[in-house]
């Protein structure tokens, strides 16, 4: 029979397909299951980009991870807190509390069902709280990681020679074009080549939002986009989430 992680990944679509009996078989083994959840947003990436971009993202790192790793592959999250964009029409948030519960809940029924690990997969930076979700896990002696994080980021960067630095690639940029074209293509609009937007200083955004810096939504240079970058870029992050997985099912973990 083939690996029941691996099986999930191929069939992965809008939700994983795993059945209860999948679930049951990866812990068999009697290491501690990892769960991983995607959380996304739902909000504008300029006129080429979906509002789930940051969504679909977070699955496609996810369902990467689901190939490589024994992990229970759970339905995203699709809307957090996008506030920052609320002046582009189609951008739905929640609050910061309401994320961290919502979060915290999940964790919660995981291992009232057996599954004790829980790792984050985050493809939105506005989601601040997620820190403060897992940091506050951890301190109670749960077993949970948030990833990527921002290291994470700049190894995939690296490998991929994406061009732009993180600072500039802030928004519907290289980055996340590059992942798009690779694992969604049929979801990126014609012009991207042309919306190019740059405004590194910042420092801001938390108050007059991200409409204070652009006026497409974009910050970032899509242009210098490609598949090629995208698929790298997964790459590296499922390289870099085996010391991930190692930290949530050591024996030390959890307390």
């Amino acid at each position: 029979m083939s690996d029941p992680g691996a099986r999930a990944a191929a069939s992965y679509g809008v939700v994983p397909t795993d059945t209860t009996e999948d679930v049951r078989a990866r812990g068999a083994g009697g290491s501690p299951q990892v769960a991983v959840l995607p959380v996304g947003s739902f909000e504008q990436h300029g006129p080429c980009l979906p509002l789930a971009t940051d969504t679909l993202i977070a699955c496609s790192v996810a369902r990467e991870i689901a190939a490589a790793y024994p992990v229970h592959l759970l339905p995203p999250v699709t809307v957090s807190c996008s506030h920052e964009h609320a002046a582009w029409p189609g951008t739905v948030s929640i609050s910061a509390v309401t994320l961290h519960a919502v979060v915290r809940d999940i964790a919660a029924s995981l291992r009232r069902s057996g599954v004790e690990a829980l790792v984050v997969v985050n493809g939105h930076g506005g989601n601040y709280v997620l820190g403060n979700v897992v940091q506050e896990a951890s301190a109670r002696g749960e077993r949970m990681a948030l990833f990527p994080a921002a290291e994470d980021w700049e190894a995939a960067r690296e490998r991929a020679e994406v061009l732009t630095s993180l600072l500039t690639d802030m928004h519907a940029g290289e980055i996340e074009t590059s992942i798009l074209l690779h694992a969604h293509p049929e979801f990126v609009r014609p012009g991207y080549e042309s919306t190019d937007f740059t405004a590194d200083d910042r420092r801001h955004l938390l108050t007059v939002g991200m409409s204070g810096y652009t006026e497409s939504g974009v910050i970032g240079r899509p242009s210098l986009g490609s598949a090629e970058k995208g698929k790298e870029l997964l790459a590296s992050l499922v390289e870099s989430f085996e010391p991930y997985f190692a930290s949530v099912t050591s024996p030390a973990a959890g307390g």
